[in-house]
């Protein structure tokens, strides 16, 4: 082999994972950049991890749903991409305005989450299910994610932007006072 082709071989395999993390990061990063900025309460689950460093893991209202709120006349599959309608309340939390496999065509502001089965009744109306967002788990140094803790004991409000395809990017976990 030529030496040339070689060097140019190195760069291209290089170059090709360079654009890969960039598409990494710019996906993350879009939410950010481009959505709309909503307000959800939340919990949280667990406030550390050995493995994963000092973050709470955070639950929210909108992630346990019932078949019969879905609607849906066959049992989704595990997995499966749900599009979350919100509304804003009276105190500017959103809240859930319903759901459906379809993304929604109004105005009106959505998430997009991935369905994951937690008990089968006789018929899907009565499952229940748990919707992951991406936005399950907030990062912080030692020291805030402890204070974050004990703020959070009673709930609390998280920061996200959605953006207009529904993806959604965790900005700021608030505790209550």
């Amino acid at each position: 082999m030529k030496k040339e082709t070689v060097i140019a071989g190195i760069g291209v395999a290089i170059l090709f994972q360079i654009l890969v993390l960039a598409g990494v990061y710019l996906g993350a990063m879009y939410p950010l950049w481009t959505g709309k900025e909503i307000r959800l309460k939340t919990v949280p689950v667990d406030p550390r991890s050995l493995f994963r460093g000092n973050y709470a893991q955070l639950r929210y209202d909108i992630s346990n749903i019932d078949g019969v709120i879905l609607g849906f006349e066959t049992r989704p599959r595990n997995g499966e991409t749900v599009y979350i309608r919100l509304k804003s309340s009276s105190d500017g939390i959103y809240v859930m305005d319903g759901a459906g496999l379809e993304k929604p065509a109004g105005p009106e502001p959505f998430i997009r989450g991935r369905l994951l089965a937690l008990s089968h009744g006789d018929q899907h109306q009565q499952a229940k299910y748990e919707v992951r967002y991406g936005i399950e788990a907030w990062f912080a140094p030692k020291e805030k994610a402890l204070a974050l803790e004990k703020n959070l004991r009673d709930g609390g409000i998280a920061r996200v932007m959605v953006a207009g395809n529904g993806k959604a990017a965790l900005m700021d976990v608030i505790g209550k006072p």
